[in-house]
């Protein structure tokens, strides 16, 4: 009979042993098929002063600065630079691996280029991916800066003109890359040179002089 009692009294020590190794395993679980919590930014430039490069960007090269449109505001790339100059905004606050982001850009006009597009795993200047669109020859592609040279990955042919509204939106996800216009997806490729995460942000080449609006990011 004290046998049988010392189990009794022992019974509730043995399950609450067994319910901490089960919460364990549990967050152990959860912490390995569950991503962490996501970055999101969305950005409209609507609340933001004209003249200047919006709150929390970065103008890196070429001249950024919102401007009305309307009873609307954008993020205008306004330089006309030279060459293989690349016009670059950045996001400030973020830096993130796999990515969804999108953003509306109006090319206003260009003699050696036009249009512009998204960066994304942007490590510095010369390094970073790039998915743009360029009316003067009519097409969409994704690069990948490396070292300051520009080297083409993917193309696709498509009537992009001047003074209209496009949708661009890139999804990365580990090594694969997606590239949409207006919500058809055009581009596809694994590449893994920049394996890292890495700020976002915007892009135009030359004296490409656009305007950036809507702009969405999802991340971690």
């Amino acid at each position: 009979m004290k046998r049988f009692t010392t189990k009794i009294k022992l019974l509730p020590v043995l399950l609450l042993a067994l319910f901490f190794v089960i919460s364990l395993q549990a967050k152990t679980l959860m912490a390995n098929n569950f991503p962490a919590s996501k970055s999101k930014v969305m950005c409209d430039f609507n609340g933001q002063k004209t003249g200047s490069i919006a709150d929390g960007w970065t103008n890196v090269f070429g001249k950024w600065v919102v401007k009305k449109d309307g009873e609307n505001k954008v993020l205008a790339q306004l330089a006309k630079s030279k060459g293989r100059d690349f016009n670059i905004a950045i996001l400030d606050a973020t830096s993130l691996k796999n990515v969804e982001m999108s953003v509306d850009i109006r090319a206003i006009s260009g003699n050696e280029d036009q249009g512009g597009g998204l960066v994304w795993r942007y490590i510095d200047k010369n390094n970073y991916y790039i998915a743009r669109f360029n009316p003067l020859e009519d097409n969409f592609r994704l690069y990948k800066v490396v070292n300051g040279k520009r080297i083409e990955m993917k193309s696709a042919n498509i009537s992009v003109p001047k003074g209209a509204w496009f949708n661009v939106k890139i999804v990365m996800n580990g090594s694969k890359i997606t590239c949409s216009l207006d919500g058809k997806e055009l581009l596809s490729k694994s590449d893994d040179t920049f394996a890292k995460a890495g700020k976002t942000g915007f892009w135009t080449k030359a004296d490409a002089v656009s305007d950036f609006d809507n702009f969405n990011l999802t991340g971690e």
